[in-house]
C-alpha cells in the first residue's frame, strides 16, 4: 500500500531495516546478522569466517571487521533511539580491546545510544564472543546527526528504513 502524504513515517525498526542493510554493501559482504534490539540499543553478530582473519596463523577475527560491526551497531542504536532513519556521521569511535576473540568464534556487538542532542548522539557498548561478562572490546562513540543534505539543502528523509 502506498504511503499517504499525510501519514507520518513508520518508526525505525532495526530488525526490519537489517533485512535491507545486511543484503547490500559492506555490511552485506561482512555477513552481519541482526540479533536483538530494545528502545535505545541494538545487538548484531559478525559470524566467524576464515577470510576475516587478522593473522593467517591464528583463526580469530581481525579488528577491522569488529570495528565495522560496532560502527553499524552504533548507527542502528541511534536510529532505534530516535525512531527515525536520519543520516549520521561517525565523529569518534573508540574501541578498547580487552582480549582477542576466541578461535573460530563469531563476535556479537551490543551498543546503546545513551544520549542525544540536537546535533550529536553518544553511544557505548561491548563486543563479545559468547559471554557479555568477558568482553572482547568496549566501545564509546560520538556521532553527528545530519539534519539536511549539505549538497542540496533539503531536509534529510525521516523513516527511510522502517518496518
Amino acid at each position: 500500500m502506498a504511503r499517504s502524504m499525510n501519514m507520518p513515517p513508520a518508526r525505525f525498526n532495526a530488525r526490519e531495516a537489517s533485512k535491507w542493510f545486511f543484503s547490500h554493501g559492506h555490511t552485506g559482504w561482512l555477513g552481519l546478522k541482526f540479533a536483538d534490539q530494545g528502545d535505545n540499543w541494538v545487538e548484531l553478530e559478525l559470524p566467524w569466517r576464515e577470510d576475516l582473519l587478522g593473522e593467517a596463523s591464528r583463526p580469530v577475527l581481525a579488528s577491522g571487521p569488529i570495528i565495522s560491526l560496532m560502527d553499524m551497531a552504533s548507527g542502528m542504536a541511534i536510529w532505534q533511539a530516535s525512531g527515525s532513519f536520519t543520516p549520521v556521521a561517525t565523529l569518534d569511535l573508540r574501541v578498547d580491546y580487552q582480549r582477542a576473540a576466541r578461535e573460530r568464534a563469531s563476535v556479537r556487538g551490543r551498543v546503546e545510544c545513551y544520549r542525544r542532542t540536537r546535533s550529536a548522539a553518544f553511544v557505548r557498548g561491548i563486543a563479545h564472543d559468547g559471554d557479555p561478562e568477558d568482553p572482547v572490546a568496549h566501545v564509546a562513540g560520538v556521532f553527528m546527526t545530519i539534519g539536511a543534505d549539505p549538497r542540496t539543502g533539503n531536509k534529510a528523509l525521516k523513516g527511510g528504513a522502517n518496518g
